[in-house]
């Protein structure tokens, strides 16, 4: 009777996974502080997209990881043709065609300074990521992602003005059906540690707080996602998830659109840890805390969790 009166259900069809790609062939590197989620090259990413499009997950979001060696100021691996998101998607377009490809649109991974956009120096002398010059290279990173396959594009640098940048740009570009999944609500977390580890950026010097939303606030998330929405995104997302249900509540109440939570790396290698120290059990712990990030109002789960919930929901 429980199950059959549940008011939430948890559905594969709402479940993205996260991958993270890196140059080379046959590679499958194992990030220790995310046990069980791995580094791939662009062939056993793709083996890994194939296993879970057989499990019934529809939609992939890509992380592309680069050696130091091609990691600069501006961070221009990022819209290279060849670099590993872009080899991927050209993999699964023309191999999984019914994959929804979801690409990250930053500039972390790319940049030798690890911060989400080049860094400026204002008239008092601080050290700061330049939001316009940001902007222009969020632009050519998108189109580049379309041209390789990308579905949707998904700017997580929190910069003002970027979903308006990058709408622009695909346009002209001719992709006007490439959808915008933006990250309206991204607070600055310690629970994407292990995230940095998997991509390989974390800054080199201060944080991401001038640009990353502050946990203190709730208001602010309204106004980014009405702002993300006015410049033409199709979907909005909090980042994190289970910490932040209010925020997602918060959108949902206001918000006639689509809405995705990022059920974020730390939140992942806790229940991990947990799990594997016999504190609790892990299925049970993932499935109560995706099924609240679904009834406070989140359409789209972004998941490390994915692939273990198409055996459990």
């Amino acid at each position: 009777m429980r199950d059959m009166l549940a008011e939430t259900r948890v559905n594969v069809c709402d479940l993205i996974s996260p991958i993270f790609v890196r140059p080379g062939r046959d590679v499958q590197n194992e990030i220790p502080s995310m046990p069980g989620v791995f580094q791939f090259s662009p062939d056993t990413a793709l083996a890994t997209a194939k296993r879970y499009a057989d499990k019934g997950i529809r939609a992939v979001l890509l992380f592309g990881v680069v050696d130091e060696a091609a990691k600069d100021p501006t961070g221009s691996a990022a819209w290279d043709p060849t670099a590993p998101v872009q080899q991927l998607s050209q993999l699964l377009r023309s191999q999984l065609p019914d994959m929804l490809v979801i690409t990250d649109t930053c500039l972390c991974e790319y940049t030798d300074h690890g911060h989400c956009g080049p860094l400026s120096q204002t008239p008092c002398g601080e050290v700061t990521v330049d939001n316009d010059a940001a902007l222009k290279l969020y632009a050519k990173v998108a189109v580049s992602q379309a041209d390789a396959g990308a579905k949707f594009v998904a700017p997580s640098g929190m910069m003002d003005g970027q979903v308006a940048a990058i709408r622009a740009a695909l346009d002209e570009a001719g992709f006007i059906d490439t959808g915008i999944l933006a990250y309206s609500a991204k607070y600055a977390s310690s629970l994407y540690a292990p995230f940095r580890d998997a991509a390989e950026s974390p800054p080199k010097s201060g944080d991401r707080k001038t640009y990353q939303m502050d946990y203190r606030d709730s208001r602010q998330a309204v106004l980014e996602a009405q702002c993300d929405l006015d410049e033409g995104a199709d979907i909005i997302m909090v980042k994190p998830a289970v910490a932040y249900l209010d925020i997602i509540a918060k959108l949902r109440a206001k918000f006639d659109a689509p809405l995705a939570a990022y059920h974020v790396s730390g939140e992942y290698s806790q229940i991990k840890a947990a799990a594997a120290a016999g504190w609790l059990d892990e299925k049970a712990a993932v499935l109560e805390t995706t099924t609240a990030i679904k009834r406070a109002g989140a359409n789209l789960i972004i998941t490390y969790f994915a692939e273990q919930l198409t055996e459990w929901v």
